[in-house]
This record gives structure tokens, sequence and C-alpha cells, in this order.
């Protein structure tokens, strides 16, 4: 069950918010001025910010965020109007990997901007080193903007209501390794997997995945092979949609419902709403994930 519009107030159940779905670079991307990416340019309103959640448990009256990206100023500021401060105390931010779109945003935590106070950044063992080992962002521990929380692989951790485990998935990594969540709240879970190579390299079956929870919230960076052209896009391994989709194509439907497509990259045509891909995809009974989409816990 997901629900659109403004949660009741007496509505006790923690839910995800929906803040970017983009990739790293957002929508448009910086230095496209293809036809795909001008409308962006033109239009404001089409704009997607890099890929977030947010995180809100009424009962306990804190909120979390998944991922800090480019984009962290304004998904911070959507967090705050679906939760304010006044009501609700920003505990965390949950790091899946180092590449720039989903720990950039940790800067705007710092002495030249919020000036935060031990913001608590829950990251992996290498994610951890790499943050202490680095500038500018080990200034942020050295001021205490921040305060690293450590994860272990498959290793719960009690927030509350809410139970967030990262688990490692394959994917580029450079600095860091990577991991996905699985969230679980009192009644539903999910699955967030922004990121990884294709779905035959990691030694989880994903189909069983979805058949565990009651959202996946999964990596659609392309469409299809080939939407780069020039570049060899097997050096930059993501599951495609189109492979996804065969790969669910077994799956009820009510099981095919579970699965958000998201962390859209700016030459994905899901992008926009109107394309054939986009209507493809939604026919095929899967859903497209877009800002301000609550999932209740």
């Amino acid at each position: 069950m997901f629900i659109s519009s403004t949660l009741q107030a007496e509505d006790k159940s923690p839910y995800l918010y929906i803040l970017g779905v983009a990739q790293d670079a957002g929508y448009p991307q910086t230095g496209c001025y293809a036809e795909h990416c001008m409308p962006g340019w033109n239009d404001l309103s089409l704009r997607r910010g890099a890929v977030s959640l947010g995180l809100i448990d009424p009962t306990s009256k804190k909120k979390y965020m998944f991922e800090a990206t480019p984009n962290f100023p304004e998904q911070l500021y959507q967090l705050e109007k679906e939760a304010p401060n006044e009501q609700f105390e920003l505990d965390g931010v949950f790091i899946t990997h180092a590449h720039i779109g989903h720990y950039s945003g940790l800067m705007f935590l710092g002495r030249e901007a919020m000036g935060a106070d031990n913001t608590p950044v829950y990251v992996m063992p290498k994610m951890g080193q790499f943050l202490q080992n680095n500038g500018p962002w080990n200034q942020l521990i050295k001021y205490n903007n921040i305060e690293l929380q450590p994860l272990k692989n498959n290793s719960p951790q009690a927030l509350g209501t809410v139970k967030v485990t990262p688990f490692i998935v394959p994917h580029r990594d450079e600095y860091s390794e990577t991991v996905g969540y699985r969230i679980e709240g009192p009644s539903k879970s999910a699955l967030f997997i922004p990121d990884i190579d294709k779905w035959s390299e990691w030694e989880t079956s994903v189909v069983d995945a979805i058949n565990t929870v009651d959202y996946a919230l999964i990596d659609a960076t392309f469409f299809t092979d080939g939407e780069l052209p020039g570049r060899d896009m097997s050096k930059i391994p993501h599951p495609f949609v189109s492979e996804s989709m065969a790969l669910f194509q077994a799956l009820s439907p009510q099981q095919k419902q579970k699965v958000w497509f998201i962390h859209f990259n700016h030459s994905n045509p899901l992008i926009n709403p109107d394309s054939k891909e986009s209507k493809q995809v939604k026919a095929s009974g899967f859903n497209i994930a877009k800002e301000g989409i609550r999932l209740v816990l």
C-alpha cells in the first residue's frame, strides 16, 4: 500500500518519502544540451534531484535521510515541509557508497553551510574510512558537524519502530563498498538498491528478495543498451530496465506492483512520464518512482 496525499495526523505509521529519483548528477545533467535534456533546462518543474529517501517515524518523532546528494539543500527542505523540525528531529543520514550523488551533499552540514551539530551519519567500514581519511570530509568530523555511526553487513540498526539493515551489493567500489538497505516498519518492509551491477553478479536472487518485501526501490539507471551513443555501456554496468522487466515477467501482478524503478540517468526515457517507455513499464504492472510518493511501513 502506498499513498500520495498528506497523511492523516492520527496515523502513526512510519513511512518512506521519496525526495529524489535521478542518477547522481540529476536531471538535466551538467553539460547536457541534447534534446532530451532541454525540457529540464527550460522548465524548472521538470528538473529531478539525485536519488534520496526520507524516513519519517511519527511514533519516535524522528526523521532520517537515505543519501546525501548534491541536491541536499532542496531535499532537506522538502523533508522539513513534510516533517518539520519542531515535531521531528533529524536523527541521521544513511549512505550507500562513495559516488558523488550519494555522499557529496554532506558538505552542506559543514561550517560553511549549516554548521550542523553531530548529525549521525550511518556508514559501512570503508565508507567511514574514506570520510575520515580525506578532506574536506574529515573536517566535518573534526568540527563535530557529523558523527559517524558504523554499520555492519547484514546487521540490523534499530531506530525506534523501524529497523534498517545494510547488505553488500556488487558495484564499482573505487573508494568504498556499496550497500543496499532493507527498511522494516511495524507492518511493511522495503528494499532500497539505487546502485548495483548486473543482477547476475549479486549472490542474492533479486526475484527472491522482492518476494520478501512490500516495496522494492531498485536501480533503473538506464532503460536499455545503446542509450549513451559513443560510450561502451559495459564499462558502467547497471541492470537495464528492459532486462529487469524480462527477469520479473514471471512475477504475479501483486509482486510486480512491489517494484519501483528509481535512479534514472538523464538519458533514461522514464524521466518523461509521457514517454512510450514509461507507458510500457506501467502497462507491464511496475511502478516508476517520483518525488513526493509516500510508502507506508
